[in-house]
Protein backbone atom coordinates (compact mmCIF):
# COMPACT_ATOMS: atom_id res chain seq x y z
CA UNK A 1 0.00 0.00 0.00
CA UNK A 2 1.78 3.42 -1.05
CA UNK A 3 2.26 5.98 1.93
CA UNK A 4 -0.47 8.06 0.64
CA UNK A 5 -3.36 5.62 1.56
CA UNK A 6 -1.12 4.00 4.76
CA UNK A 7 -3.00 4.35 8.70
CA UNK A 8 -2.15 7.39 10.40
CA UNK A 9 -2.80 7.52 14.28
CA UNK A 10 -3.54 10.74 15.84
CA UNK A 11 -1.85 10.57 19.20
CA UNK A 12 -2.19 14.09 21.49
CA UNK A 13 1.72 14.98 22.73
CA UNK A 14 2.67 16.84 25.54
CA UNK A 15 5.90 19.24 24.52
CA UNK A 16 8.92 17.91 26.57
CA UNK A 17 12.25 20.37 27.40
CA UNK A 18 14.97 18.34 26.70
CA UNK A 19 17.42 17.74 29.35
CA UNK A 20 20.51 20.21 29.02
CA UNK A 21 22.44 18.89 31.94
CA UNK A 22 22.77 15.32 29.75
CA UNK A 23 25.40 18.35 27.48
CA UNK A 24 28.95 17.81 29.61
CA UNK A 25 29.40 21.16 29.10
CA UNK A 26 26.63 22.25 30.88
CA UNK A 27 25.86 19.88 33.47
CA UNK A 28 25.60 22.93 35.76
CA UNK A 29 23.66 25.27 33.86
CA UNK A 30 20.07 26.36 35.80
CA UNK A 31 17.13 26.43 34.83
CA UNK A 32 17.28 30.53 35.00
CA UNK A 33 20.50 30.44 32.98
CA UNK A 34 18.60 28.53 30.22
CA UNK A 35 15.82 30.73 30.18
CA UNK A 36 18.45 34.34 29.93
CA UNK A 37 18.20 35.02 26.53
CA UNK A 38 21.56 36.58 27.13
CA UNK A 39 23.32 33.32 28.27
CA UNK A 40 22.10 31.60 25.56
CA UNK A 41 23.49 34.22 22.78
CA UNK A 42 26.66 34.07 24.81
CA UNK A 43 26.95 30.54 24.82
CA UNK A 44 26.22 29.54 21.11
CA UNK A 45 28.48 26.90 19.24
CA UNK A 46 30.61 28.79 16.85
CA UNK A 47 33.46 26.60 15.57
CA UNK A 48 34.15 22.79 15.75
CA UNK A 49 36.21 23.58 19.08
CA UNK A 50 33.28 24.80 20.58
CA UNK A 51 30.97 22.04 19.88
CA UNK A 52 34.35 19.61 21.61
CA UNK A 53 33.82 21.65 24.73
CA UNK A 54 29.88 21.10 24.40
CA UNK A 55 29.82 17.41 24.14
CA UNK A 56 33.04 16.31 25.55
CA UNK A 57 33.29 12.50 24.78
CA UNK A 58 29.88 12.09 23.70
CA UNK A 59 31.20 11.95 19.64
CA UNK A 60 33.83 10.47 17.65
CA UNK A 61 36.82 11.99 16.35
CA UNK A 62 35.01 11.36 12.89
CA UNK A 63 32.18 13.23 13.19
CA UNK A 64 34.20 16.54 14.13
CA UNK A 65 36.61 15.99 11.06
CA UNK A 66 33.74 15.23 8.95
CA UNK A 67 32.07 18.81 10.14
CA UNK A 68 35.61 20.02 9.98
CA UNK A 69 35.22 19.51 5.86
CA UNK A 70 32.29 20.30 5.25
CA UNK A 71 33.19 23.99 6.64
CA UNK A 72 36.30 24.04 4.51
CA UNK A 73 34.62 23.40 1.44
CA UNK A 74 31.02 23.10 1.13
CA UNK A 75 28.95 25.21 3.73
CA UNK A 76 27.57 28.14 2.35
CA UNK A 77 26.51 29.56 6.08
CA UNK A 78 28.96 29.74 9.06
CA UNK A 79 27.86 27.56 11.94
CA UNK A 80 26.05 29.47 14.77
CA UNK A 81 23.71 27.44 16.88
CA UNK A 82 22.37 28.37 19.96
CA UNK A 83 22.13 25.75 23.27
CA UNK A 84 18.13 25.55 22.86
CA UNK A 85 18.83 24.45 19.19
CA UNK A 86 21.22 21.66 19.65
CA UNK A 87 19.50 20.44 23.03
CA UNK A 88 16.48 19.76 20.43
CA UNK A 89 18.99 17.38 18.14
CA UNK A 90 18.25 13.73 19.87
CA UNK A 91 16.34 15.23 22.60
CA UNK A 92 15.31 12.08 24.16
CA UNK A 93 18.94 10.66 24.91
CA UNK A 94 22.56 11.22 25.43
CA UNK A 95 24.16 11.83 22.56
CA UNK A 96 26.36 9.12 20.23
CA UNK A 97 27.65 9.60 17.13
CA UNK A 98 25.09 7.26 15.19
CA UNK A 99 22.21 9.09 17.25
CA UNK A 100 23.36 12.79 16.10
CA UNK A 101 24.17 11.72 12.36
CA UNK A 102 20.69 10.30 12.04
CA UNK A 103 18.68 13.05 13.96
CA UNK A 104 16.55 15.12 11.19
CA UNK A 105 17.46 18.58 13.23
CA UNK A 106 21.00 17.78 12.58
CA UNK A 107 20.76 17.35 9.36
CA UNK A 108 19.77 20.61 8.32
CA UNK A 109 20.84 23.07 11.20
CA UNK A 110 24.57 20.80 11.59
CA UNK A 111 25.22 19.60 8.22
CA UNK A 112 28.54 17.67 7.41
CA UNK A 113 30.27 16.85 4.28
CA UNK A 114 29.14 13.09 3.85
CA UNK A 115 25.66 14.80 3.77
CA UNK A 116 26.33 16.44 0.70
CA UNK A 117 25.21 14.37 -2.44
CA UNK A 118 28.77 13.04 -3.66
CA UNK A 119 28.73 13.60 -7.62
CA UNK A 120 25.67 16.37 -7.59
CA UNK A 121 26.07 18.27 -4.65
CA UNK A 122 24.51 21.26 -6.54
CA UNK A 123 22.09 21.59 -9.37
CA UNK A 124 23.55 23.08 -12.55
CA UNK A 125 21.38 26.39 -12.67
CA UNK A 126 21.50 26.67 -8.61
CA UNK A 127 22.33 30.12 -7.48
CA UNK A 128 23.57 32.36 -4.85
CA UNK A 129 20.07 34.40 -5.08
CA UNK A 130 18.50 31.94 -6.48
CA UNK A 131 14.99 34.07 -6.08
CA UNK A 132 16.30 36.78 -8.04
CA UNK A 133 15.18 39.01 -4.65
CA UNK A 134 18.43 41.45 -5.57
CA UNK A 135 17.61 42.12 -8.96
CA UNK A 136 13.88 43.25 -7.58
CA UNK A 137 15.06 45.75 -4.75
CA UNK A 138 13.23 49.10 -5.11
CA UNK A 139 15.45 50.20 -2.17
CA UNK A 140 18.66 49.15 -0.62
CA UNK A 141 17.07 45.39 1.19
CA UNK A 142 13.61 46.14 0.23
CA UNK A 143 12.44 43.31 -2.69
CA UNK A 144 8.97 44.39 -4.66
CA UNK A 145 8.65 41.00 -6.01
CA UNK A 146 4.36 40.47 -5.49
CA UNK A 147 2.22 43.62 -6.89
CA UNK A 148 0.78 44.29 -3.41
CA UNK A 149 3.22 42.50 -0.71
CA UNK A 150 7.09 43.62 -0.01
CA UNK A 151 9.82 41.80 1.51
CA UNK A 152 11.49 44.37 3.66
CA UNK A 153 15.41 42.72 4.80
CA UNK A 154 15.61 45.26 7.82
CA UNK A 155 18.60 42.68 9.05
CA UNK A 156 21.22 40.80 7.85
CA UNK A 157 22.08 38.36 10.26
CA UNK A 158 20.38 35.51 12.66
CA UNK A 159 20.40 34.16 16.23
CA UNK A 160 21.11 30.54 14.10
CA UNK A 161 22.17 29.96 11.14
CA UNK A 162 20.23 27.26 8.95
CA UNK A 163 22.37 25.10 6.32
CA UNK A 164 19.66 25.10 3.50
CA UNK A 165 19.61 29.66 4.14
CA UNK A 166 17.24 31.00 0.67
CA UNK A 167 19.50 34.00 1.04
CA UNK A 168 22.79 32.48 1.91
CA UNK A 169 24.00 35.32 -0.36
CA UNK A 170 23.52 38.18 1.88
CA UNK A 171 23.16 36.75 5.50
CA UNK A 172 25.83 35.62 7.85
CA UNK A 173 29.26 36.54 7.69
CA UNK A 174 31.60 34.68 5.36
CA UNK A 175 32.46 31.19 4.65
CA UNK A 176 35.77 29.87 2.66
CA UNK A 177 33.42 29.18 -0.03
CA UNK A 178 30.90 32.33 -0.20
CA UNK A 179 32.09 36.09 0.07
CA UNK A 180 28.96 37.52 1.48
CA UNK A 181 27.11 40.45 0.11
CA UNK A 182 26.98 42.98 2.89
CA UNK A 183 24.39 46.39 2.62
CA UNK A 184 26.42 49.65 1.75
CA UNK A 185 23.57 52.07 3.47
CA UNK A 186 23.64 52.40 7.17
CA UNK A 187 21.09 50.54 9.16
CA UNK A 188 18.71 53.80 9.68
CA UNK A 189 19.50 55.29 6.08
CA UNK A 190 18.31 51.93 4.61
CA UNK A 191 15.58 51.58 7.12
CA UNK A 192 14.30 55.06 6.69
CA UNK A 193 14.72 54.33 2.40
CA UNK A 194 12.15 51.40 2.89
CA UNK A 195 9.48 53.96 4.74
CA UNK A 196 9.95 56.48 2.13
CA UNK A 197 9.41 54.00 -0.87
CA UNK A 198 6.07 52.74 1.09
CA UNK A 199 4.54 56.23 1.87
CA UNK A 200 5.09 56.63 -2.11
CA UNK A 201 3.68 53.38 -3.08
CA UNK A 202 -0.04 52.88 -1.85
CA UNK A 203 -0.57 49.45 -3.79
CA UNK A 204 1.39 48.10 -1.23
CA UNK A 205 -0.55 46.11 1.59
CA UNK A 206 1.53 43.89 3.33
CA UNK A 207 5.43 44.31 4.41
CA UNK A 208 6.98 41.37 5.47
CA UNK A 209 9.45 41.92 7.89
CA UNK A 210 12.50 40.01 7.22
CA UNK A 211 16.38 39.34 7.12
CA UNK A 212 18.23 37.68 8.53
CA UNK A 213 16.20 37.26 11.43
CA UNK A 214 14.18 40.53 13.01
CA UNK A 215 15.41 39.10 16.34
CA UNK A 216 19.02 39.99 15.63
CA UNK A 217 17.37 44.05 15.26
CA UNK A 218 17.92 45.65 18.88
CA UNK A 219 14.35 45.96 19.80
CA UNK A 220 14.03 49.71 19.98
CA UNK A 221 14.75 49.89 16.23
CA UNK A 222 12.18 47.21 15.59
CA UNK A 223 9.61 48.87 17.17
CA UNK A 224 10.49 52.13 15.75
CA UNK A 225 10.40 50.67 12.49
CA UNK A 226 7.31 48.94 13.18
CA UNK A 227 5.70 52.44 14.23
CA UNK A 228 6.54 54.02 11.49
CA UNK A 229 4.80 51.06 9.35
CA UNK A 230 1.79 51.62 11.03
CA UNK A 231 1.68 55.54 9.92
CA UNK A 232 1.37 54.51 6.54
CA UNK A 233 -2.28 54.24 5.46
CA UNK A 234 -2.08 51.39 2.77
CA UNK A 235 -0.12 49.10 5.47
CA UNK A 236 -2.78 46.38 6.29
CA UNK A 237 -0.71 43.29 7.27
CA UNK A 238 2.99 43.68 8.68
CA UNK A 239 4.16 40.01 9.27
CA UNK A 240 7.53 39.60 11.22
CA UNK A 241 9.94 36.94 10.19
CA UNK A 242 12.32 34.66 12.96
CA UNK A 243 13.08 31.61 13.19
CA UNK A 244 14.50 32.33 16.67
CA UNK A 245 10.59 32.13 17.89
CA UNK A 246 11.82 28.26 17.67
CA UNK A 247 15.32 28.55 17.62
CA UNK A 248 16.03 31.36 20.66
CA UNK A 249 12.26 31.18 22.24
CA UNK A 250 14.42 33.00 24.60
CA UNK A 251 14.63 35.97 23.47
CA UNK A 252 10.64 36.57 22.55
CA UNK A 253 10.23 35.68 26.08
CA UNK A 254 11.81 38.60 27.40
CA UNK A 255 10.31 41.25 29.65
CA UNK A 256 11.09 44.39 27.21
CA UNK A 257 10.19 42.13 23.77
CA UNK A 258 6.94 41.02 25.54
CA UNK A 259 6.05 44.57 26.45
CA UNK A 260 7.02 45.71 23.46
CA UNK A 261 4.80 43.38 21.45
CA UNK A 262 2.28 44.54 22.99
CA UNK A 263 2.42 48.42 22.36
CA UNK A 264 3.58 47.86 18.66
CA UNK A 265 -0.30 45.11 18.56
CA UNK A 266 -2.26 47.66 20.12
CA UNK A 267 -1.18 50.26 17.66
CA UNK A 268 -1.80 47.57 15.09
CA UNK A 269 -5.51 46.29 16.22
CA UNK A 270 -6.58 50.31 16.76
CA UNK A 271 -5.35 50.73 13.20
CA UNK A 272 -7.31 47.65 11.82
CA UNK A 273 -3.91 45.93 11.01
CA UNK A 274 -3.17 42.26 11.32
CA UNK A 275 0.32 41.94 12.89
CA UNK A 276 1.86 38.28 12.53
CA UNK A 277 4.47 36.29 13.47
CA UNK A 278 6.00 34.10 11.06
CA UNK A 279 8.94 31.61 12.07
CA UNK A 280 10.37 28.53 10.73
CA UNK A 281 9.96 25.09 12.23
CA UNK A 282 10.69 21.66 10.91
CA UNK A 283 10.98 18.75 12.78
CA UNK A 284 8.55 17.80 15.72
CA UNK A 285 10.92 17.83 18.49
CA UNK A 286 11.96 21.21 17.61
CA UNK A 287 8.41 22.19 19.20
CA UNK A 288 9.44 22.57 23.09
CA UNK A 289 7.47 23.77 25.82
CA UNK A 290 9.81 27.00 26.08
CA UNK A 291 8.71 27.39 21.87
CA UNK A 292 4.88 26.87 23.29
CA UNK A 293 5.63 29.61 25.96
CA UNK A 294 6.83 32.22 23.35
CA UNK A 295 4.08 31.64 20.76
CA UNK A 296 1.20 31.66 23.13
CA UNK A 297 3.27 35.20 24.85
CA UNK A 298 2.81 36.71 20.69
CA UNK A 299 -0.88 35.74 20.78
CA UNK A 300 -1.68 36.99 24.67
CA UNK A 301 0.66 40.43 23.60
CA UNK A 302 -2.10 40.47 20.97
CA UNK A 303 -0.57 39.36 17.61
CA UNK A 304 -3.36 37.88 15.23
CA UNK A 305 -1.73 34.64 14.68
CA UNK A 306 2.11 32.69 14.81
CA UNK A 307 2.46 30.84 11.73
CA UNK A 308 4.92 28.21 10.74
CA UNK A 309 7.07 28.46 6.76
CA UNK A 310 8.81 25.17 6.83
CA UNK A 311 10.93 23.90 4.13
CA UNK A 312 10.50 20.09 2.39
CA UNK A 313 13.64 18.22 3.10
CA UNK A 314 14.99 14.89 2.72
CA UNK A 315 15.82 13.02 5.97
CA UNK A 316 14.28 15.93 7.94
CA UNK A 317 10.60 16.20 7.07
CA UNK A 318 9.61 14.47 3.83
CA UNK A 319 7.47 11.73 4.77
CA UNK A 320 3.33 12.00 5.66
CA UNK A 321 4.15 10.69 9.11
CA UNK A 322 6.61 13.35 9.59
CA UNK A 323 4.63 16.27 8.36
CA UNK A 324 1.71 15.43 10.33
CA UNK A 325 3.25 14.42 13.30
CA UNK A 326 5.00 18.22 12.72
CA UNK A 327 1.85 20.14 12.05
CA UNK A 328 -0.13 18.32 14.94
CA UNK A 329 3.22 19.74 17.52
CA UNK A 330 2.78 22.56 16.32
CA UNK A 331 -0.87 22.98 16.68
CA UNK A 332 -1.75 21.42 19.81
CA UNK A 333 1.66 21.79 21.67
CA UNK A 334 2.37 25.33 20.64
CA UNK A 335 -0.65 27.02 18.93
CA UNK A 336 0.94 27.66 16.06
CA UNK A 337 -0.71 27.90 12.42
CA UNK A 338 1.00 25.16 10.22
CA UNK A 339 1.19 27.60 6.94
CA UNK A 340 3.58 27.14 3.99
CA UNK A 341 6.40 24.30 3.48
CA UNK A 342 8.63 25.20 0.42
CA UNK A 343 10.14 22.98 -1.41
CA UNK A 344 13.85 23.85 -1.04
CA UNK A 345 15.56 26.86 -3.11
CA UNK A 346 18.17 25.99 -5.79
CA UNK A 347 20.88 27.25 -3.80
CA UNK A 348 24.49 25.62 -4.02
CA UNK A 349 25.10 22.96 -2.15
CA UNK A 350 21.64 21.74 -1.63
CA UNK A 351 20.77 18.55 -3.69
CA UNK A 352 20.68 16.19 -0.88
CA UNK A 353 18.01 18.72 0.30
CA UNK A 354 15.76 18.92 -2.11
CA UNK A 355 12.77 16.52 -2.87
CA UNK A 356 11.23 16.04 -6.99
CA UNK A 357 8.31 18.47 -7.63
CA UNK A 358 6.31 14.33 -7.77
CA UNK A 359 7.45 14.11 -4.37
CA UNK A 360 5.94 17.41 -3.40
CA UNK A 361 2.87 16.21 -4.62
CA UNK A 362 2.47 13.25 -4.16
CA UNK A 363 3.08 14.89 0.33
CA UNK A 364 0.58 17.01 -0.20
CA UNK A 365 -2.11 14.62 -1.32
CA UNK A 366 -1.30 12.37 1.14
CA UNK A 367 -1.75 14.56 4.26
CA UNK A 368 -5.09 16.05 2.99
CA UNK A 369 -8.27 15.31 5.45
CA UNK A 370 -6.20 14.78 8.64
CA UNK A 371 -5.89 18.30 9.49
CA UNK A 372 -8.17 21.14 10.17
CA UNK A 373 -8.22 23.00 6.74
CA UNK A 374 -7.15 26.08 8.34
CA UNK A 375 -4.03 24.33 9.34
CA UNK A 376 -3.27 22.08 6.70
CA UNK A 377 -0.35 23.46 4.84
CA UNK A 378 0.61 24.20 1.51
CA UNK A 379 3.29 23.16 -0.38
CA UNK A 380 4.66 25.66 -2.66
CA UNK A 381 7.28 25.96 -5.19
CA UNK A 382 8.93 29.34 -5.07
CA UNK A 383 9.52 29.76 -8.81
CA UNK A 384 12.01 32.25 -9.53
CA UNK A 385 10.27 35.33 -11.15
CA UNK A 386 6.94 33.57 -11.07
CA UNK A 387 6.77 33.69 -6.97
CA UNK A 388 4.73 31.16 -4.58
CA UNK A 389 3.35 28.32 -6.78
CA UNK A 390 1.01 25.30 -4.96
CA UNK A 391 2.87 22.03 -6.09
CA UNK A 392 -0.23 21.24 -8.35
CA UNK A 393 -0.05 24.47 -10.07
CA UNK A 394 2.88 23.59 -12.36
CA UNK A 395 2.25 24.36 -16.11
CA UNK A 396 4.27 21.70 -17.58
CA UNK A 397 6.28 19.20 -15.78
CA UNK A 398 8.83 16.59 -17.44
CA UNK A 399 9.40 13.88 -15.14
CA UNK A 400 12.31 12.34 -17.07
CA UNK A 401 14.50 15.17 -17.14
CA UNK A 402 12.89 17.20 -13.87
CA UNK A 403 12.07 20.32 -15.77
CA UNK A 404 9.05 22.21 -14.62
CA UNK A 405 7.16 25.27 -16.24
CA UNK A 406 4.84 27.99 -13.90
CA UNK A 407 2.91 30.62 -15.35
CA UNK A 408 2.92 33.53 -13.27
CA UNK A 409 -0.41 34.57 -11.92
CA UNK A 410 0.62 38.95 -12.12
CA UNK A 411 2.28 40.52 -14.65
CA UNK A 412 6.16 39.70 -14.70
CA UNK A 413 6.96 41.67 -18.22
CA UNK A 414 8.10 44.81 -15.82
CA UNK A 415 10.57 43.23 -14.43
CA UNK A 416 11.56 41.89 -18.01
CA UNK A 417 11.15 38.90 -16.98
CA UNK A 418 9.49 36.63 -19.71
CA UNK A 419 7.17 33.77 -18.75
CA UNK A 420 9.38 31.04 -20.59
CA UNK A 421 12.11 32.20 -17.43
CA UNK A 422 9.93 30.87 -14.83
CA UNK A 423 11.19 27.28 -14.00
CA UNK A 424 12.29 24.96 -11.25
CA UNK A 425 14.51 21.88 -11.28
CA UNK A 426 14.45 18.60 -9.87
CA UNK A 427 17.53 17.38 -8.35
CA UNK A 428 19.64 15.38 -10.78
CA UNK A 429 19.87 12.40 -8.30
CA UNK A 430 16.41 11.94 -8.39
CA UNK A 431 16.08 11.34 -12.09
CA UNK A 432 15.63 8.40 -14.37
CA UNK A 433 18.86 7.44 -16.10
CA UNK A 434 17.80 9.23 -19.16
CA UNK A 435 17.07 12.20 -17.21
CA UNK A 436 20.66 12.25 -16.20
CA UNK A 437 22.13 11.51 -19.34
CA UNK A 438 20.27 14.49 -20.94
CA UNK A 439 21.82 16.51 -18.30
CA UNK A 440 25.35 14.97 -18.67
CA UNK A 441 24.70 15.74 -22.44
CA UNK A 442 23.88 19.45 -22.19
CA UNK A 443 26.02 20.59 -19.76
CA UNK A 444 29.02 18.36 -20.08
CA UNK A 445 30.36 15.47 -17.28
CA UNK A 446 30.65 18.28 -14.20
CA UNK A 447 27.77 19.06 -13.44
CA UNK A 448 28.90 21.02 -10.08
CA UNK A 449 28.81 24.66 -10.76
CA UNK A 450 30.94 27.31 -9.66
CA UNK A 451 29.31 29.61 -6.49
CA UNK A 452 28.11 32.51 -8.80
CA UNK A 453 28.57 36.07 -8.08
CA UNK A 454 25.30 38.46 -6.55
CA UNK A 455 22.71 39.06 -9.04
Amino acid sequence: MSEQRQRYDYRYREPVEPDWRRFPGWWDVTAAQWRDPQWQRAHCVKNVRQLRATTGDLLDDAFFADLTLDQERSATMSLLLPPHILNTMVPDHVWDTDRLYADPVRRYMLPVASDRHPRWPSHPYATRDSLHEAEMWVREGLTHRYPTKVLAEVVSTCPQYCGHCTRMDLVGPSTPQVTKYRFALKPADRLTGMIEYLRATPGVRDVVVSGGDVANLPWPRLEEFLDRLLEIDSVRDIRLASKALAGLPQHWLGDDVRAGMARVAGVARRRGVGLAVHTHVNAVQQVTPLVAEAARAMLEAGVRDVRNQGVLMDGVNATRQALLDLCFGLLDGAGITPYYFYLCDMIPQSEHWRLSLAEAQRLQDSIMGYLPGFATPRLVCDVPYAGKRWVHQVTDYDRETGISRWTPSFDTTAAGTPEQACHYYDPLHTLPESGRRHWLTATGDDLTPALSAHS
